[in-house]
């Protein structure tokens, strides 16, 4: 690293630091907000790491969870999209500035005994034009975007037809849609959120609790709401949507077991793009298939747009000895294989 000009980075954990550096970001989402992480806590420590050039800067949040039985650590990206911000685009960081911020994480991550490094990138920021220097960008499928610069009837217009004709029908119906403003709301939620997680066989990580729900909710900093489907007394379909950066998207929702026939889920996928336009919103991400795949869940999405963006995830390994020890140790299976980090399959 060139000394000649003051570098230097920093491991923030407090408050008013990383908000003050993620507010001076270029383009930022609610992902990235010091209070987001501190609700996804559980999963790990939360930290900002910030590489700092005169005036210009890098930054990445993380979770950094400990190896068990070891001194080691890994780096975790919370739930949803993440990866670098920094207070230029991505594109004008110059060449010197990467490969600095390269030798500066490199150095971070040795003094922190971390073993390998995990984030699933936001794909409307560029952001694999800077993490492609330090390697382990790899390609995690296609996400699916609406673009609200069209009228919303010309949005319809771009819808399946037949799924077009189900929303119609479905608006027909009794149902009334609002948003969660009462904690039983929330626990209602919750039982069909994780009813749902159980019929899919989810991972671990995909059951959050009626706390994870009410801390989202109910923080103003965190930019999200649960937007509630009712057939007469009985919530049918729900989601959270989260809105920042000037996108909207469904961050975590489900549909009563009864009524999964009826399909709800897509009226409210078109609810929320009213409500992402009432609130001025640009995009509405709706993302892609599980792990990246083109599967049904993308197929579902796929009828309400064909624009897509390429997806990304970072798997960077820090130590290869060390990083190929553990998974030796571990015996992994070969069918996990494509799990990263290896060592935690």
């Amino acid at each position: 690293m060139d000394n000649k000009t003051a570098k230097c980075f920093l491991v923030l954990t407090n408050k008013e630091q990383w908000t003050s550096y993620i507010n001076k970001s270029f383009e930022f989402d609610f992902y990235h907000s010091w209070d987001y992480h501190v609700v996804n806590n559980h999963t790990g420590e939360p930290l900002l790491f910030v590489y700092e050039e005169g005036h210009d800067f890098i930054a990445i949040p993380f979770l950094k969870r400990a190896v068990p039985d070891s001194n080691l650590s890994d780096l975790t990206s919370a739930y949803g999209y993440l990866g670098p911000v920094s207070n230029k685009k991505m594109k004008d960081i110059t060449s010197s500035m990467k490969l600095n911020f390269e030798l500066a994480f490199k150095e971070f991550v040795k003094e922190h005994h971390v073993v390998s490094v995990f984030s699933r990138l936001h794909p409307f920021f560029q952001q694999n034009l800077l993490l492609s220097h330090l390697g382990g960008v790899q390609d995690n499928g296609k996400t699916i975007y609406m673009d609200f610069s069209v009228s919303l009837d010309e949005q319809r217009k771009r819808y399946h037809s037949r799924l077009l004709r189900q929303i119609r029908q479905l608006r027909k119906r009794s149902y009334i849609i609002k948003e969660a403003t009462t904690d039983k709301e929330i626990a209602s939620f919750t039982e069909i959120y994780q009813e749902n997680m159980l019929r899919l066989a989810a991972a671990p990580n995909y059951y959050f609790s009626k706390a994870y729900f009410q801390k989202l909710i109910g923080n103003q900093s965190i930019n999200c709401k649960l937007i509630l489907i009712y057939e007469e007394e009985k919530i049918i379909c729900g989601a959270i949507i989260g809105y920042s950066a000037g996108i909207i998207r469904n961050h975590l929702s489900a549909t009563h077991k009864d009524h999964i026939k009826d399909s709800p889920s897509k009226l409210l996928t078109d609810e929320i793009s009213v409500i992402g336009r009432n609130m001025g919103m640009q995009y509405f991400h709706l993302g892609g298939g599980l792990g990246g795949k083109d599967d049904s869940l993308f197929a579902f999405k796929s009828n309400f747009s064909k624009l897509v963006l390429d997806d990304h995830i970072w798997c960077y390994i820090a130590d290869e000895k060390v990083y190929h020890s553990l998974v030796e140790q571990r015996d992994i299976h070969p069918n996990r294989r494509t799990f990263f980090p290896l060592y935690r399959s």
